[in-house]
């Protein structure tokens, strides 16, 4: 299971899913009608909608080498399967190199990328603070850890205490205790591989979502953009805040409205900012952004939460980055959009 981050499940699948077929079709047969693909990995579950399946393919096989790709990637990046590959390392207390997959190391290192380009808000080694709020597997707390035990970790807690040796993949812990949690990008990964896949098949038009990141291309099954609408953060119930159109891009959101814990009048978010050591502070409750790939689109939806709305919004300005962010104010919420996201937006 991958933890740690709160994905927000995006709400396209009730703006497209009206035009597919109901239930999955694995007859086998030539298909011309959308084909939907669903199926459960990293704690979540995956759906795939095609608005056409080309005649040469079987969806029943299609789906068989997407688990199987899937299957793949856990054994490569879970924290959940103790003989994956991650969690070896994670057990291994060795500070000399481990030689990792090519698959591991792409992850990891688009971490690193973000980790420095966000100046540590970004970070895949903080699952032990995670634990130690409450928000992880370990258990449950009702109130916020004394100051000595977050003194305890924070020998082993900081993106730049792992290290990667690019020419031949191998990583290195500045501590035995350093632990590599790849939650908030694993899925992301994972549906840029399934896209590629279906690239490779020549299928051009698609949608893939993991647990609420996405990527989508070409149109729906009505021949338009995609539709991806962005839920209302609001604790109860689900409503729509904002409706995307889309035609090629890979779509994530963070938020931290749904998963927190109250102590004395104060209430404390499962998002950890790594650089502080504690959850965050500010009003930012929820964020979406596009970038052509899931995985690095994943990143950054957990970085700029962290972050909050205003240094977030700079930093996305500046990249050209399209992002839609979420503030709470005193009668409700403030939704303010970079101007590369502005093309997207469906008018209300």
């Amino acid at each position: 299971m991958f933890l740690f981050k709160l994905n927000i499940t995006l709400l396209g699948l009730l703006l497209l899913l009206t035009a597919c077929n109901n239930g999955d079709d694995h007859s086998g047969a030539i298909k011309t009608a959308p084909v939907r693909l669903t199926g459960s990995t990293m704690g979540t579950n995956y759906t795939i909608v095609l608005p056409t399946l080309p005649e040469t393919l079987n969806s029943q096989e299609v789906q068989t080498n997407i688990d199987t790709l899937l299957q793949d990637i856990n054994a490569k990046m879970s924290t959940y399967q103790r003989d994956s590959e991650l969690s070896r390392f994670n057990q291994n207390s060795s500070v000399d190199w481990v030689d990792i997959s090519p698959e591991l190391f792409t992850v990891i290192a688009e971490a690193r990328r973000i980790s420095e380009w966000s100046q540590g808000a970004f970070d895949v080694t903080v699952g032990p603070l995670v634990n130690l709020w409450g928000f992880g597997p370990d258990l449950i707390v009702t109130e916020p850890p004394h100051p000595s035990a977050i003194d305890a970790v924070k020998d082993y807690v900081g993106y730049e205490k792992l290290n990667l040796r690019f020419n031949s993949p191998a990583i290195k812990k500045d501590h035995p205790q350093i632990y590599v949690d790849l939650s908030a990008i694993a899925k992301g990964y994972g549906v840029d591989r399934i896209a590629d896949y279906l690239e490779t098949l020549n299928i051009n038009h698609y949608m893939v979502d993991i647990g609420g990141e996405l990527r989508v291309k070409g149109h729906n099954p009505r021949g338009e953009a995609w539709k991806i609408a962005v839920e209302k953060p609001i604790s109860e119930g689900r409503a729509v805040q904002q409706v995307l159109r889309l035609e090629q891009t890979g779509v994530a959101t963070s938020g931290d409205y749904r998963n927190y814990f109250e102590h004395e009048g104060k209430r404390y978010s499962h998002t950890i900012d790594p650089t502080h050591y504690a959850p965050i502070a500010h009003d930012l409750v929820s964020v979406t952004v596009l970038h052509p790939q899931a995985m690095t689109a994943d990143a950054l939806a957990t970085a700029f939460m962290v972050l909050g709305t205003e240094k977030a919004f700079i930093l996305a300005e500046k990249q050209q980055i399209a992002a839609l962010f979420l503030s709470k104010t005193e009668t409700g919420f403030t939704q303010k959009a970079t101007t590369a996201l502005q093309p997207f937006l469906e008018a209300k």
